[in-house]
């Protein structure tokens, strides 16, 4: 049974930014932060299938692509890599790129590499606070600057770069095309209100993601069965014992909480593993007691529940 305060790691990158504010307080003046780890404070725990992250960016990162579970495995690699972006904060005209303008054969894609034509070849579209983008493996793909982003992915740091704005870091010609979907990407499926409070951004055989919006002063029970994290991105409240504001993320696994919203409300991001939303996972107080009356009445008057 385990709730706990993510710790937090720090990755300090040269598109990253100094100020973090109001996600965190950690100064970045030194040497840029580009993103924020959340991870469990047992160190010796078993890690979680999925990673929570917070990206800054001053600068587009790489133009790359990862490797699904079948090619991760292939090369002894526990896992590929799926993820997902919820857009906290842009600038105008902030925007992302996802998939190519159209297919292009390998022997293609890896003369687009060598010459830089990549670049030109990827299509990208503008991003706004609020909106959600899912990242298959073998998608290439790339973040431009002026972006806070909420990162949810599977637990991989395998990156294969096509693409590094003059940085002169290495490329991976040969990965990149092994693993690349590379054409238009498939449209995706827009968000599902579950509940007054929560809305499936994201259903995914890796993952799902929710964004909850849970009223002033409201009281919910969270009763993960299996690892989930909410991180905080509007608002205040308490998840047990853990106060909570924006940047503020908690995993919980095998274990229930009472969560306690402010006085402004609390909005944030719920994740856990695919592929389907878990609607048991969160209820307001007198939601979970009400059912929990309705399942004793039936029991007892013989009516099928």
């Amino acid at each position: 049974m385990t709730i706990e305060h993510a710790a937090v790691q720090v990755a300090r990158k040269p598109w990253g930014v100094a100020d973090l504010h109001p996600w965190s307080s950690i100064d970045g003046s030194g040497e840029a932060i580009g993103e924020l780890w959340f991870q469990r404070v047992d160190k010796n725990a078993p890690d979680p299938a999925l990673l929570l992250k917070l990206l800054f960016t001053s600068q587009p990162l790489s133009i790359q692509v990862h490797p699904d579970d079948e090619f991760a495995r292939s090369v002894g690699l526990p896992n590929g890599k799926t993820e997902a972006w919820y857009i906290l904060a842009a600038r105008p005209g902030a925007r992302v790129a996802l998939g190519l303008k159209r297919h292009l054969r390998p022997q293609e894609l890896r003369a687009a590499i060598r010459d830089g034509s990549i670049a030109g070849l990827t299509q990208w579209r503008p991003v706004a606070k609020g909106d959600i983008i899912l990242v298959p493996a073998g998608t290439i793909h790339a973040i431009g600057a002026g972006i806070v982003l909420a990162e949810i992915q599977q637990r991989s740091d395998t990156t294969f770069r096509l693409f590094d704005f003059g940085r002169q870091r290495e490329l991976h010609e040969e990965s990149a095309v092994a693993v690349s979907d590379a054409g238009p990407v498939q449209s995706q499926s827009g968000p599902r209100r579950l509940t007054a409070a929560r809305t499936a951004l994201v259903a995914s055989p890796h993952f799902v993601i929710e964004r909850i919006d849970l009223p002033a002063n409201s009281n919910w029970e969270l009763d993960a069965k299996r690892e989930t994290w909410i991180l905080a991105i509007e608002g205040r409240g308490q998840i047990g014992s853990r106060k909570m504001s924006a940047g503020d993320a908690v995993f919980i696994e095998t274990d229930h909480a009472g969560i306690e919203v402010g006085p402004d409300g609390m909005r944030g991001l719920m994740a856990y593993p695919g592929p389907d939303p878990v609607i048991a996972l969160l209820q307001e107080s007198g939601e979970r007691m009400t059912a929990t009356h309705r399942q004793e009445s039936s029991e007892i008057v013989g009516v099928p529940t």
